[in-house]
């Protein structure tokens, strides 16, 4: 899942930017709305998690720019406010949920996956395919009822492979989707990483690379 952290207190943004990449999401950082503008047009976000009271561009106006694009973005706004006049009028000019500060770290989490699962096609919460089953909420994996332990990344890139039900998934797809802006699109940290993968997953392999294309399950 790709996440775009749009908060002004950077202290903030840094540790809910660490915290959602140990749940395996790959996060882009932003700390002022001109910067968010910026990003999602240039990159495809799952979730936008965003604060409302942000410098040079207000978080409404981000909100209504994603909604005017017909981005299939979600956004989660933040605010400091609770008040339910705030919560309404956030929700009312696209924002598809909203979490008053101060906010306990697992329930942004349930919520950014709760929001990522409604930015795809309807899927499950928990993923099975070719006797392997992975639940994100949970962070866990099993292989014929077998746990397998994977990396942060290599969790991520089997859940993009997973998501895609049996359809060729490219190496710029996973790079979208498992890491941030800041990876060299020219590494080959995408093959490194299913390379990983399939020799945790065992055999018989179940990750086929399609020649010029990508890989699928």
């Amino acid at each position: 899942m790709r996440v775009l952290v749009v908060e002004d207190e950077r202290l903030l943004a840094d540790a809910v930017a660490t915290g959602l990449r140990r749940q395996a999401m790959a996060v882009d950082v932003v700390y002022d709305g001109e910067a968010a503008l910026e990003r999602v047009d240039l990159n495809e976000y799952d979730v936008i998690v965003l604060d409302r009271d942000l410098p040079l561009v207000h978080g409404d106006d981000v909100c209504r720019h994603v909604v005017a694009a017909g981005y299939p973005t979600r956004v989660l706004m933040l605010t400091a406010s609770g008040d339910v006049s705030d919560r309404v009028e956030g929700l009312e000019i696209g924002a598809d949920d909203y979490l008053p500060k101060p906010f306990a770290f697992t329930e942004l989490i349930a919520r950014v996956r709760a929001l990522g699962r409604r930015a795809t096609a309807a899927l499950p919460p928990v993923l099975e395919r070719s006797g392997i089953v992975l639940d994100p909420n949970r962070r866990e994996v099993f292989r014929g009822g077998r746990p397998v332990q994977l990396a942060p990344k290599e969790f991520a890139v089997l859940e993009v492979l997973m998501r895609g039900e049996g359809t060729v998934v490219s190496a710029e797809q996973l790079l979208e989707k498992a890491w941030d802006e800041n990876t060299d699109p020219f590494t080959n940290v995408v093959r490194v990483t299913v390379m990983t993968l399939r020799r945790k997953l065992g055999d018989p392999p179940v990750i086929t690379t399609v020649p010029g294309a990508g890989y699928r399950i």
